[in-house]
């Protein structure tokens, strides 16, 4: 049995500290023994094929055992996440989630909450794709352009700051955002990179 822990960080040396130390007190409180750390600077626009997780998933063995601080940390969105677990409990992995003091793993409870997970992120696609349709139904009665807004971009978006962190975190694509906002999908992108140390989807 190996024991892997995965930490996906910004470019905080700090974050990563804290996120060893909560690994390594919940493993040695368990008595887990020795961890392999697998550890990236992960793009939000990555999936998770594409990152460092991907090779771990695909190395990773039946009995093995991986350990995350929460459940966030392995995609940006729910769906992604949904997918990685419906892999993962399929291999026989163990997955330890420190904050939450969970262990999922292939037995009834588990599945369960995988299910209830999994139902929660279609109703959270669904909402998403609704509220985006109906926020550029609402610009368009309201005669405001989707297209360049005048002025300074960097004060524009920062008066949408919350909003573009928590669709980022739900998984809505920058495209959409940058329609949504009304602003080209290269200043979004160019606004998220700049304050991207600060997005949850960057945690």
């Amino acid at each position: 049995m190996a024991v892997y822990s995965y930490i996906r960080i910004s470019t905080n040396k700090q974050e990563t500290e804290n996120q060893r130390y909560e690994i390594l007190k919940y493993a040695n409180e368990r008595k887990l023994g020795n961890i392999d750390f697998i550890e990236e600077t992960a793009s939000g626009r990555k999936s998770w094929k594409e990152r460092q997780l991907g090779k771990l998933v695909e190395r990773i063995q039946k009995g093995d055992i991986l350990i995350v601080t929460e459940l966030s940390r392995l995609g940006r969105s729910m769906l992604e996440i949904m997918e990685l677990l419906s892999i993962l409990l399929r291999q026989g992995i163990e997955l330890h989630v420190v904050k939450s003091s969970q262990v999922l793993k292939d037995d009834l409870q588990s599945k369960v909450f995988a299910m209830a997970f999994s139902i929660a992120a279609e109703i959270e696609r669904e909402l998403i794709s609704q509220r985006t349709k109906e926020a550029l139904q609402r610009r368009r009665a309201e005669g405001k352009p989707l297209g360049r807004p005048r002025g300074s971009y960097s004060s524009r978006l920062e008066r949408y700051r919350n909003q573009i962190e928590e669709l980022l975190s739900k998984g809505v694509s920058i495209s959409s955002i940058a329609k949504i906002i009304g602003v080209p999908y290269s200043t979004v992108y160019s606004y998220v990179q700049r304050r991207k140390a600060e997005f949850l989807l960057q945690k």
